[in-house]
């Protein structure tokens, strides 16, 4: 899902869908799951920044808001995470306040199976803004043998994360992943940069500019939030 898409002229109705989807979900769950959903609505219907597609609450507030104490609320926060439903872009430390946001292609895939209770119309607007939704992008075959390529090979044991976001892309983004994405080569991984390389410039600036939003997503979801990620030229 595009954020742009939730501050602009039908940005309301985007997000009522999104909220309903969410609630949706949690009541078919279990009663845990509904309180974490019920904790979570209420905190991006008050505190969400849509512009920048993020919360930013301190964890006195939300205990405030919640009226819970602030160890539930780090548990709230965890348990969101691990059911994949936002995805930390900032780490708190130091006294300053953690970013968390949205993860946009997860909370569609939970919650799809449920559209229907809501009824037909709901159903067709969902998937008409589902993020999995593949565009109509270049296919261009880079490939000097006919099979395809899927996954990179194992990797040394300090680098496994990049297989488990490849392996997410290859499931969220399965065409832009063939044709793109699975070309993509794990370089580095210091200080907040992410550093890939691909064979040719073409690649890797029409992965820069049109698909980095995959990438960025899969790697956040995977390997934790990153400052850059940069694609660089390696024959």
């Amino acid at each position: 899902m595009d954020v742009k898409r939730l501050t602009g002229v039908k940005a309301s109705a985007l997000k009522y869908d999104l909220l309903t989807a969410l609630s949706v979900t949690g009541l078919h769950h279990t009663p845990r799951h509904q309180i974490a959903i019920a904790r979570l609505t209420l905190l991006l219907t008050a505190r969400y920044n849509w512009r920048a597609d993020e919360f930013c609450v301190g964890q006195r507030d939300l205990a405030r808001m919640w009226n819970v104490t602030e160890r539930t609320v780090k548990r709230e926060i965890k348990y969101w995470i691990e059911q994949g439903l936002v995805i930390c872009k900032r780490q708190g430390v130091r006294g300053r306040v953690g970013a968390y946001r949205l993860n946009y292609p997860e909370i569609f895939r939970q919650s799809e199976p449920f559209w229907s209770a809501i009824g037909p119309d709901f159903e067709e607007r969902m998937g008409e803004t589902h993020p999995v939704q593949e565009a109509k992008v270049v296919a261009v075959d880079f490939r000097k043998e006919s099979a395809v390529r899927e996954m990179p090979p194992d990797l040394p044991a300090a680098q496994p994360t990049w297989r488990a976001a490849c392996q997410r892309m290859r499931e969220l983004h399965p065409y832009h992943y063939q044709n793109w994405l699975a070309f993509l080569k794990f370089v580095s991984d210091e200080d907040g940069l992410l550093m890939l390389s691909a064979d040719n410039q073409f690649v890797a600036h029409y992965v820069q500019t049109h698909l980095l939003g995959i990438v960025n997503e899969a790697v956040e979801a995977t390997l934790g939030p990153r400052q850059r990620i940069r694609i660089v030229v390696m024959p």
